[in-house]
């Protein structure tokens, strides 16, 4: 008898895996009330199709909504699990950023790497999420939504996203709310422009739709600061966190303009005095993304201080707070800023190309640095590139990425890459 159940099991596993092509199809029928359904996506109940589609990720890189999902007979809950699996390979070219993401401060000088040209592949942006959905009466829309990839040490899987949202509120770890991901363009690059602002924390967060097309965000968020060191002052454990706020007018679905600031205060050791000291950082941007026929516009400008952590180039550095020449013992915070503009064109509704042209800037204050330096200065960065999406699950792409490191000492370097991919979505 044990024998027989074995091999039963055995041939209704060879029978799931060997018809794929039917599973979209595939609805577990049971008369028991608390039963769950097996369903493709588009067969679920109109209300979870809705809320996962609304709460689903603006940003290039993020995951679709899942192909199928797990639900409750009365349709009231869904489970969706799903992700893609991206290889990328990568070739750079008269100079190289030293890093499988194309960063202008990435890009050595001769005294530290004398190699011209890189060959490198990557499939550790590879995603895989969890997400439940459903409607609730006391808490609304209800969303549990968690997600990893491998950009771990040595590849392993790490946490991307992993937070509960309802009735407006946002809680555990998401991107952070001085952030606007509908308005970043599209690349292989996993990275994505210098002067973008980008960033992950665990967060309580809540927002609000008010009046017609308006609406608002305002987070506490755990601060990260790092900054450069030496005999007289150290980096300590943070007191207070971050602050950050956003208001957004909206005037059609894929069209907006969005302002944000934070603030944080970041806390260090002054090893001369004994004691524990902290200066304030702060930040503003504007962001917007419209359509016009074919096209889609899009663009950000950042400026602040001791905001290094949001910026992506000049987060390589470790400078929201810096060692102040003027003063033993004690920090500063440096002026930044940081920018993008770029332009989609969609060539066929399969077929679309894109191009953005970025820009960071870190500044000098109470002679920081001392002397003229190999200490970056400001970059710039450059990608072109097209993507033709094969079928509903099937994208590939190409592009090509040029970017600028200037020094204090006003020394240029520069890289070239070209990115070609393909993303198959599950």
């Amino acid at each position: 008898m044990r024998l027989f159940v074995q091999g039963a099991v055995l041939l209704l596993g060879m029978g799931f895996l060997s018809a794929p092509a039917k599973a979209q199809k595939v609805v577990i029928e049971d008369d028991v009330p608390n039963s769950i359904v097996l369903v493709s996506q588009d067969k679920a109940g109109d209300e979870i199709v809705r809320i996962m589609n609304e709460t689903q990720s603006p940003r290039f890189h993020d995951p679709k909504a899942p192909r199928f999902v797990l639900t409750d007979r009365k349709g009231r809950f869904a489970l969706g699990i799903g992700g893609y699996v991206k290889a990328t390979a990568e070739y750079d070219f008269g100079g190289i950023s030293d890093d499988v993401d194309f960063y202008p401060s990435m890009i050595p000088n001769g005294g530290q790497n004398y190699v011209r040209n890189q060959f490198q592949m990557d499939a550790t942006t590879s995603t895989i999420f969890l997400k439940l959905v459903g409607r609730t009466k006391h808490l609304g829309d209800f969303v549990v939504y968690t997600a990893g990839n491998f950009r771990g040490g040595s590849k392993v899987f790490e946490l991307q996203n992993a937070y509960v949202s309802f009735l407006g509120f946002t809680m555990g770890y998401d991107y952070s709310t001085f952030m606007d991901l509908a308005a970043l363009p599209p690349s292989i690059d996993y990275a994505g422009p210098a002067g973008q602002v980008f960033s992950r924390a665990t967060l309580l967060r809540y927002e609000r739709a008010f009046g017609k097309g308006w609406k608002a965000g305002v987070g506490i968020e755990m601060p990260v600061v790092d900054g450069i060191t030496n005999q007289s002052v150290n980096i300590s454990n943070q007191r207070m966190p971050n602050f950050p706020a956003y208001i957004q007018y909206a005037w059609n679905k894929s069209s907006h303009i969005r302002v944000a600031g934070i603030v944080r205060n970041m806390t260090y050791e002054n090893l001369v005095a004994q004691r524990a000291e902290s200066k304030a950082g702060w930040g503003v941007f504007a962001a917007s993304t419209f359509n016009v026929t074919s096209k889609n516009f899009y663009g950000q400008a950042t400026y602040g201080r001791g905001i290094s952590q949001f910026l992506n180039d000049i987060s390589n550095l470790d400078v929201d707070l810096v060692p102040d020449p003027e003063a033993k013992g004690k920090m500063q915070v440096l002026p930044m800023m940081g920018w993008y503009a770029g332009l989609q064109y969609n060539i066929t509704p399969k077929v679309f190309v894109s191009s953005t042209y970025s820009q960071t800037r870190l500044y000098s204050e109470n002679d920081y640095p001392v002397t003229p330096s190999d200490q970056y200065r400001y970059g710039q960065y450059l990608v072109a590139n097209i993507f033709w999406n094969v079928n509903a699950n099937l994208q590939v792409g190409a592009e090509y990425l040029r970017g600028w490191r200037t020094d204090f000492n006003d020394m240029p370097r520069h890289a070239n890459r070209l990115n070609v991919s393909a993303q198959y979505n599950f």
